[in-house]
């Protein structure tokens, strides 16, 4: 039988249909942070859904060469402490400065359970993303546009698989203007270039190392140590500030220092690969 050539607006019509009615709902009808947490999570789990039924029914040409090694232990502490950098070392700056104080006490091991627990449930819906933008995706844009290019459209394309949040958060938010579409206009605008930054140190990593699990322990890692923060210890403007410059930064550093071109070579031998299981 005959493969259905890759189309990548059909690959995202297949992702966005079921993936955004539960961004959708997170965003316009949670209320509960349990509910919140349980339809972010289906969103991203269903990119992974999406991404089974394209690669086996529709184009027929598999997951072979996704990523699916796991790494070594110096990977998965290199993302850990990546993660804390971003988040826990200026929490701790604001702490001991003053800059930002809790309101009543936290246990440290309160911070650490929460963590934990946290951690532990996201790793499905962490890796629902990695495998379709990462393991999926990014090696057929790479190969069709180029390397850059292609790593490039697919910062763009996780930027925008993200509005319906980033809508939530202008429509929430009244810092910029009382005016709603202001508001959602410039969030959008602001998130533009983090997010497709933070798409490219994603795409290091996985590239780098070829392994979904480790690319998806950083996913988790990065979400749940951000979040165990906000919800105990809460966050002030220097730590939203700083991980925006170390995600903008490191990522910059990424893009125009690493050579991309392994993105063509790893999608030739996923290419062998799966002609190898057939």
């Amino acid at each position: 039988m005959m493969k259905k050539p890759f189309s990548i607006w059909l690959y995202l019509f297949i992702v966005i249909l079921l993936s955004w009615p539960f961004q959708f709902w997170y965003v316009f009808k949670a209320e509960t942070a349990f509910d919140k947490y349980f339809y972010s999570s289906l969103s991203m789990v269903m990119v992974a859904v999406a991404t089974f039924v394209a690669g086996r029914f529709v184009f027929k040409d598999g997951f072979a060469g996704a990523g699916w090694s796991w790494g070594k232990p110096i990977h998965y502490i290199v993302v850990l402490l990546f993660a804390l950098f971003v988040w826990f070392v200026p929490s701790m700056v604001e702490l001991i400065a003053g800059i930002h104080k809790p309101v009543g006490k936290v246990a440290a091991t309160h911070v650490v359970v929460m963590f934990v627990l946290r951690f532990a449930a996201t790793m499905l819906p962490a890796f629902g993303e990695e495998f379709g933008w990462r393991g999926y995706l990014l090696p057929k844009l790479a190969g069709k546009h180029g390397a850059k290019k292609g790593l490039l459209i697919h910062a763009f394309i996780w930027w925008i698989w993200h509005l319906p949040v980033i809508i939530g958060m202008g429509l929430s938010n009244n810092d910029v203007s009382e005016n709603q579409f202001v508001n959602v206009a410039a969030i959008s605008l602001i998130s533009i270039i983090p997010s497709m930054l933070h798409a490219v140190i994603f795409a290091f990593i996985w590239c780098k190392i070829k392994s979904l699990a480790v690319v998806t322990v950083y996913h988790a890692a990065f979400d749940e140590v951000r979040d165990a923060l906000e919800n105990s210890i809460g966050f002030g403007s220097l730590v939203n500030n700083w991980q925006m410059i170390v995600v903008i930064m490191t990522g910059g550093i990424l893009l125009w220092k690493v050579n991309w071109r392994q993105l063509l070579l790893y999608k030739n031998q996923r290419e062998k690969l799966q002609q190898q299981m057939n």
